[in-house]
């Protein structure tokens, strides 16, 4: 007899619907799977064969083959084992084919009939309710990662005979509904707990408005990795589509904690200094997501940035530019999305006192030791960080001041007035932040008053400014013009901040 029930696996950061088609005939006992499956699939014969047999269900033995539909795509989810399962009892006659057609199984089986949550959950029941199917069975694990989505059924399931007797009308499973939100965790870093370093707040502020890349440069312990941890507390709250986005990802990579749902908190990823390439972009031989990826809508802290290997720096031009990751394998070709924050922090040098004339500290390197320190920052990576500051040393009054600084919460708020003005301007063009303006949309969005337009003239000739520069300067001053809720004309105090904060630390990337 022949059967079909659908499962999942997932390509980038999409869900893949697979078609499990089952055909038993009288022959030599045999169990075979095509349909380019990988290590994990083709052992899942054995998972399935003993987990239907450990719950009770007896098979004739018989020659059966499986295809996995469509062919040409490699499958590579454990969560097959359950879709393979209930095609093979539905060939076999143990369980109604009507039953199964509208369904989507996903589950790994243990020898004893149990079902396993699997990674990518998520993106295979989006896959499911776009194709039309109208129940998900999951295991209980992936019962908060399936129920956000809306227009579909989540039943759960505990072990393989639950959904047998469910599908032949002999018990009765009540649909998932999604617990109780949880409150929500207070956050521990906050921005009033930062004495001092008033420009750096102010350029984390701009970066966080409009998504712009940031570089600080300062000696040690002046407080940039503390900085950098904070912004995430007073960037936008993620709307439900950036959550759904975030999750898919997450879900796939295999971060979500046990049992979680939809993630409420804006990605925060610091990769260590010896990352690799791959790991910072992505690959594989069956492509998953890289750092650049899970920091989409969040943030991407590289800490010592000159200690990172030349490589995996400049691998991160493409994405920081296109804000997405295409990677090519011989059986697919995938694209990743990486629209995230860049926040880089270094020393001026290897010693990491060098211009540090208030800490009495003497900068010990040459100035060769300096150059080469600096040079492993190439200029075209440079060229797209937007905003450049130093980081001074914190005065002993201000670590010593009772005075409590401006809190996260009072920062986000304007942040998300400023979102709001460059979501209003921006929708038509299918963006949602300055960071993310072309030049066409620039020209067509950010008008210069006479005085601003003379300004940046002069800064672009003095600096030797590059076209890539001239437009993100304006990006930063308009980001800087919506914090001030100022009119659609870019002013000329405007230019002159954004120029500040991108030529400040004395590195000429031109």
């Amino acid at each position: 007899m022949f059967a079909r029930s659908f499962g999942g696996t997932t390509m980038g950061v999409d869900g893949l619907i697979i078609a499990v088609e089952v055909d038993s005939a009288a022959g030599l006992p045999a169990f075979d799977i095509v349909g380019l499956p990988d290590t994990a699939v083709r052992e899942s014969k054995e998972r399935v064969r003993t987990a239907i047999r450990n719950s009770g269900i007896q098979l004739r033995q018989e020659k059966v083959t499986i295809n996995l539909a469509p062919a040409g795509i490699r499958k590579d989810s454990p969560g097959l084992d359950l879709p393979i399962a209930i095609g093979l009892l539905a060939a076999y006659g143990v369980v109604p084919q009507d039953s199964i057609k509208t369904s989507f199984f996903a589950a790994e089986l243990s020898l004893e009939g149990e079902c396993r949550a699997v990674h990518g959950i998520l993106p295979m029941v989006i896959a499911a309710r776009e194709k039309g199917l109208t129940s998900v069975f999951v295991a209980r694990g992936n019962a908060n990662e399936a129920l956000p989505v809306e227009g579909i059924t989540v039943y759960v399931l505990d072990r393989l005979n639950e959904v047998v007797q469910f599908l032949n009308g002999q018990e009765a499973l009540v649909p998932a509904v999604p617990s109780e939100a949880e409150e929500r965790p207070v956050l521990c870093d906050d921005f009033a707990d930062v004495q001092g370093q008033f420009q750096a707040k102010r350029a984390l502020e701009i970066a966080a408005a409009g998504g712009h890349n940031l570089l600080m440069i300062g000696v040690p312990g002046s407080g940039k990795t503390m900085l950098a941890r904070r912004l995430s507390s007073i960037l936008p709250r993620l709307s439900r589509e950036e959550a759904l986005e975030v999750t898919k990802i997450y879900s796939i990579a295999g971060l979500l904690p046990q049992g979680g749902g939809l993630v409420q908190e804006r990605p925060f990823r610091s990769p260590h200094h010896t990352t690799s390439m791959v790991a910072m972009i992505g690959g594989g031989s069956v492509p998953r997501p890289g750092e650049v990826t899970l920091a989409h809508h969040g943030v991407l802290f590289l800490d010592e940035l000159p200690e990172f290997s030349k490589a995996t720096l400049e691998v991160l031009r493409q994405p920081l530019e296109d804000r997405a990751v295409t990677i090519s394998r011989v059986h697919a070709t995938l694209t990743f999305p990486s629209s995230m924050i860049l926040i880089c922090a270094m020393n001026p040098c290897p010693c990491g006192y060098y211009g540090d004339e208030s800490g009495g500290r003497t900068c010990e390197c040459t100035p060769s030791e300096i150059r080469r320190y600096t040079r492993k920052i190439s200029g075209p990576l440079l060229d797209r960080i937007d905003i450049h500051i130093r980081v001074p040393r914190v005065a002993y009054q201000e670590l010593t001041s009772k005075r409590r600084a401006e809190s996260s919460e009072t920062i986000r708020g304007r942040v998300e007035q400023a979102r709001q003005r460059q979501l209003a301007r921006l929708h038509p063009f299918g963006r949602f932040c300055n960071a993310q303006m072309n030049h066409t949309i620039l020209q067509r969005v950010c008008p210069l008053t006479d005085e601003a337009q003379s300004l940046l003239e002069l800064a672009f000739r003095r600096m030797n400014l590059s076209a890539r520069s001239y437009d993100r300067i304006i990006k930063v001053a308009r980001t800087i013009a919506d914090l001030d809720g100022a009119p659609e004309e870019i002013a000329a105090k405007h230019i002159a901040e954004a120029v500040q904060l991108r030529s400040d630390i004395g590195l000429s990337v031109e």
